[in-house]
Formats: structure tokens, sequence, C-alpha cells
């Protein structure tokens, strides 16, 4: 049964913004794309559902814009920090049941999350983390925050792993981690029942906490 879409309010639609606005469009959501200036708005007009040019410090340009009605808000302003907070509160005033809000800094980010923001965003710090995991270790391909001190990694299956079963590396008895199963080009292999024998280059799906990934990676 296909998934029913949902309708996204973007404020901002800087880079970081448009970004996520066209992501969501690609994935056939329903988003409306808001900025105060033209060209930003003119951008990505023929992509989303609507593009509107209104200043979001203004809550009732914001309700005629429909943003009331979405599901999920994400307040991307960049460094106009009065912007950036009073959009944050007119999307709460106007009901929006999520509220996703990008943080300039870390006293920024207690402000928004005071102000009832779901989610507060630190995207260079975030990605910065992620980039540096990714170089520390050559093998490691991608990696996922997804809350509670809980991570997901990629690792690039090494020389030295080859031929053996995925049920061999005990990396539940070892290393406390949960193994979701393992990507080989295309093709995913996981579940319960599944215990493959490993190849160079298959990625390992693992899910566990900082410390623990660390002492893995640390392993092979």
């Amino acid at each position: 049964m296909a998934i029913p879409p949902r309708s996204f309010a973007i404020i901002g639609l800087g880079t970081f913004g448009a970004t996520v606005a066209k992501e969501l469009a690609r994935f056939d959501d329903y988003v409306i794309g808001i900025d105060r200036a033209e060209r930003p708005v003119s951008a990505v007009a023929d992509i989303i559902s609507h593009a509107v040019i209104a200043d979001a410090r203004d809550e009732a340009a914001l309700r005629e814009a429909g943003v009331g009605d979405c599901d999920v808000a994400l307040i991307a302003i960049g460094e106009d920090l009065e912007a950036n907070v009073l959009a944050t509160i007119n999307t709460k005033m106007l009901g929006v049941p999520m509220i996703w809000a990008k943080a300039l800094n870390r006293t920024h980010h207690r402000i928004l999350t005071k102000l009832g923001a779901e989610r507060v965003i630190l995207p260079e710090e975030e990605v910065g983390m992620s980039i540096a995991q990714v170089l520390h270790n050559p093998l490691m391909r991608n990696y996922l925050g997804i809350g509670n001190g809980f991570y997901v990694v990629n690792f690039l299956v090494p020389q030295q792993m080859e031929g053996k079963r995925l049920s061999e590396l005990k990396v539940g008895e070892r290393f406390r981690l949960r193994s979701l199963g393992v990507m080989r080009g295309t093709e995913f292999i996981g579940g319960e029942n599944d215990d493959p024998t490993l190849k160079v280059e298959d990625k390992l799906m693992l899910l566990g906490r900082r410390s623990e990934l660390r002492d893995f990676a640390a392993s092979i």
C-alpha cells in the first residue's frame, strides 16, 4: 500500500531549505516553500507544490500561505536570528503539529528547544561530525545519528572478513551492537533468518552506541 503524501512548510529557501524542499517534492510530498526574497522562491516555483514570497515574522502571512494546515514545518532561515525565532513561534501559534528548526549555534539551539521545536538542527556541526567519523575510519561509509545516543553505520567489509558468516562476527556478544543486515550492490540481505557469507565490498549495517561502534571499527 502506498504511503500517503505528507504536507511540509519549508520556511527559508537558502541552500539548506531549498535542498530539503526539492527532495521532499521528489518524494511526491506536498511542499509549501516560503522566503521573503523573490529569487529563491522563483528558483523552486516549478519544482514544489506552492512557492510563496512572504515574511515569516508575520503570522498572518504564514496563515494565508497555508502553513497552519501542514503536518510539519521546517524553519530553515539562516543568519537572521529574529526571523528564525519568530517563525518558530508563529508556526507553533498556527498549530503545526511538528516543528523542526535550524539553529545558528548552541545558545540558539537552547532557545528553539524552549520554544517547542521538536527537533533542532545544527547542519554544519552534524555534517562535520559525520565527515570526521568517515575520514577517521576508511571502512566506514555512512554514519547516521538516530537519537538517544544511537547511530547506524555502514562498514565496508574488508579482505580479512571474506568468507565469514555474519553470525561469526558475534557483534552482539563482543560489542553490544545489532546487525541490521548487509548491502551487496543494490541487494539488501537482512532479517532474523539471514546469515550471509560476507564478501569484500559488502556494506555491513550496524546499530549501536558510538563507543561500541568505535571498538568494532578498531577491531577491523
